[in-house]
C-alpha cells in the first residue's frame, strides 16, 4: 500500500492509494499516520478493504502532500553509509554505522519550501532511503527481528549546512537540525511492496542537472542491519524514521560547484517510492 496525509501542516489527512491510483479516505479509520495508526497496520486487511470498496474515494486535486509520517518521534540518520561518499567526504569507511539525531521539527512535506538557515553558507543535499518503523523494537537479534518492526520505506532529502557541520565545532546536529532539513514522501510505501530494499536506484537533481546516481545496493551497512544496530542503542518506536545515507555527489564532494542558494529546485526519485521536489528558499 501508498500511504500519503494530505492538507495544510498540521491538518492533513490520511489517503490511502489504490492499485489503480486511485486516492481513499482514511479519516474514518485514523486520526492520522503516525505511531499508533503504524502499530496497528494490517496491509493485506486494509488492501481488502480498499478493493471491497468499504473507504470513500478522496480528491486530491490542488492538495498539498504533507510528509507520510505525522511529526516522527525522532529521525535516526546513519553517515558514511556509501563508500563512494565517504571516499568523497575524505572520510575512512566506517567500522560500525555512524548515528546522529535530527528533530522531529526538521520534517516537512515532499514539496515544501527547503530554508537556508540564517547564517548558513553552504547547504547541501543528500538523497537517502528512509525506513519507517511499525513495531516497538529494542536490542533486535537479527535481521529477521530487524524485518518485522519496519513499517514500511518513503524518500528523503537529509539536507545539511556543512558549514555548521563541519567549521562550528564538529558537531553533525548542528548541520543537520534546521527546520525544513528532512523533506519526506511523497508516500510511505508498505514493506511488503518492497521486495528487496537494497535494489533500489536513487537519483538526485538540482536545477535539472543530475548530480547523484547511486542504488541502495552500495550500502556499507543494509537496512536490516541499520535497523538491528540502532536498537541496540536506543529504543526505536512505531513512528520513528531512519534515513540511511546517500551515495556520492553531493556538493561537497564536488569542488568548485556551488552550494544550495534560494531559488534553487531539488528534485529526489527512488524507483517504486516516487519522486519528491523543493525550492530552497530562505529563513
Amino acid at each position: 500500500m501508498k500511504l500519503l496525509r494530505v492538507g495544510p501542516p498540521g491538518a492533513e489527512r490520511p489517503v490511502v492509494l489504490g492499485q489503480d491510483g486511485t486516492a481513499y479516505d482514511l479519516s474514518g479509520r485514523a486520526r492520522d499516520i503516525d505511531g499508533a495508526f503504524l502499530a496497528g497496520l494490517d496491509p493485506v486487511a486494509l488492501a481488502r478493504d480498499v478493493a471491497a470498496g468499504l473507504l470513500p474515494e478522496a480528491d486530491l486535486t490542488g492538495q498539498r502532500v504533507g510528509a507520510p509520517v505525522a511529526r516522527p518521534g525522532k529521525v535516526v540518520g546513519i553517515g558514511l553509509n556509501y563508500r563512494d561518499h565517504a571516499a568523497e567526504a575524505g572520510a575512512p569507511i566506517p567500522d560500525e554505522p555512524v548515528i546522529f539525531l535530527k528533530p522531529s521539527s526538521t520534517v516537512v512535506g515532499p514539496y515544501d519550501e527547503v530554508l537556508v538557515p540564517r547564517g548558513g553558507e553552504k547547504t547541501d543535499y543528500e538523497a537517502e532511503l528512509a525506513i519507517v518503523i511499525g513495531r516497538t523494537g529494542r536490542y533486535l537479534e537479527d535481521h529477521r527481528a530487524a524485518a518485522e518492526v519496519i513499517a514500511g520505506y518513503t524518500i528523503a532529502n537529509d539536507v545539511t549546512e556543512r558549514a555548521f557541520q563541519f567549521e562550528r565545532g564538529g558537531q553533525w546536529d548542528k548541520g543537520k537540525s534546521a527546520e525544513t532539513f528532512t523533506p519526506l514522501g511523497p508516500w510511505l510505501v508498505t514493506a511488503d511492496e518492497v521486495a528487496d530494499p537494497q535494489r533500489l536506484p536513487l537519483r538526485l537533481w538540482v536545477n535539472g542537472e543530475l548530480r547523484q546516481d547511486g542504488s541502495t545496493a552500495q550500502m556499507i551497512f543494509p537496512v536490516l542491519e541499520i535497523v538491528r544496530y540502532a536498537s541496540q542503542f536506543m529504543v526505536l518506536e512505531p513512528g520513528d524514521v531512519i534515513v540511511t545515507g546517500t551515495p556520492a555527489g553531493v556538493t561537497l564532494g564536488r569542488p568548485g560547484t556551488p552550494f544550495l542558494t534560494p531559488g534553487d529546485i531539488v528534485e529526489i526519485e527512488i524507483d517504486g517510492l516516487g519522486r519528491q521536489r523543493q525550492v530552497l528558499g530562505k529563513a
